[in-house]
């Protein structure tokens, strides 16, 4: 089957593909075909005895669109029912797995099948390369610093001073502030606004982020509020990526702090002066206020807020929609509004529900 085959020629234009072979050539670069041993190699898989080496594979697919050229993975048991129908030529999967994977398909063993999958797409679908050059619409203030190797998009704005480093995108309509450090490898996105920050490499800023504007910091007056000036900066760390249309306030008298490895998602907050360790990972619309400290490996799930001043200890687990109100101790998972630990927010929640069971006289308010 062909690409075109599988996108389609409808006035759709391919939107209404069934079991969705990813990778459209309409949006995705492609490489191979590459042999079964190359691709074993690139994700740490091991091959069974006798298995084809040589054999070419073309792309990566799921178990129910995957052909007999394609790569394909298993992570979960709930699907061995689809992994015993696929047609997929070869497919990641966990040692505990290994004798699931019908007889048509070469099983590619590891212990982190999610992780070799990640590895297997990229191989096939690497990232675009950066296409060094700067575009004449675009705006490059005095003392700029650009490597040769960068590429600056369409309208972009680098402000007076600012350096961006080597294989870096600016991509169209970005504005990198007066001062701004960035390093190499990153890809700043469409219309992401950068000032008084410095980032290190392999960071990505996706369309719409906001880094480094006033934190929301003011004094009461005789006449009203009165703005304190916010003299920090934002730093963000090595091969941490920042979600579309995310803010993150540069520090009042401190830096805010992004470690490194850090993942926020779409439409997440950050205040002024908070500090993220390792490895982090904030969710979608959550929000952390001034002066938070998390540890290295927190993760914090959509739509949770933190307030200001606390810490939240390495490992800990806040879940969706959680209100923070203190410390979380390292390794601790809570939920609920006053925070409280998993297991005595259950509890609370199944009391409340017999106790409104009694009140309302229901007939099953004995059967617990």
């Amino acid at each position: 089957m062909t690409d075109g085959e599988r996108t389609g020629s409808g006035q759709n234009g391919g939107a209404d593909r069934s079991a969705g072979a990813p990778g459209d050539a309409r949006f995705f670069a492609r490489t191979g075909p590459h042999p079964l041993a190359l691709v074993a190699e690139r994700i740490g898989a091991e091959l069974p005895e006798g298995a084809p080496r040589s054999r070419a594979f073309r792309g990566v697919a799921p178990l129910q669109a995957a052909g007999p050229d394609e790569v394909s993975f298993l992570d979960n048991r709930r699907y061995l029912p689809v992994l015993a129908e696929t047609r997929a030529g070869a497919v990641i999967v966990s040692p505990a797995f290994r004798d699931k994977v019908p007889p048509g398909s070469v099983a590619l063993v590891t212990t982190q099948p999610y992780l070799a999958w990640a590895g297997a797409a990229a191989l096939f679908h690497p990232r675009d390369p950066v296409a060094p050059g700067i575009h004449p619409t675009a705006a490059i203030e005095p003392g700029a610093r650009i490597d040769p190797t960068a590429g600056i998009g369409p309208f972009a704005l680098i402000g007076a001073g600012a350096v961006v480093g080597p294989r870096t995108l600016v991509a169209s309509h970005a504005a990198i502030g007066a001062g701004c450090e960035i390093g190499a490898d990153c890809r700043i996105g469409s219309h992401v606004t950068l000032s008084h920050a410095v980032l290190g490499d392999r960071v990505t800023l996706y369309p719409g982020a906001r880094i480094g504007q006033d934190g929301f910091g003011f004094a009461v007056g005789p006449s009203g509020f009165v703005t304190v000036p916010q003299l920090g900066r934002v730093l963000i760390g090595d091969d941490s990526e920042i979600g579309a249309n995310a803010t993150i306030d540069r520090g009042s008298a401190q830096d805010t702090v992004i470690g490194p490895g850090c993942r926020l998602d779409n439409l997440v907050q950050i205040g002024h002066n908070v500090r993220l360790g390792r490895c982090c990972i904030v969710v979608a619309q959550a929000g952390i206020s001034g002066s938070t400290e998390l540890e290295d490996f927190v993760t914090i799930a959509a739509q949770a807020g933190l307030i200001g001043h606390i810490r939240i200890g390495r490992k800990a687990r806040v879940g969706a929609q959680c209100g923070v109100m203190s410390d979380v101790e390292p390794g601790a998972d809570v939920i609920g509004s006053p925070a409280m630990p998993f297991r005595e927010f259950f509890r609370n929640v199944a009391l409340l529900r017999r106790l409104a069971r009694q009140r309302s006289g229901g007939s099953d308010a004995s059967a617990d």
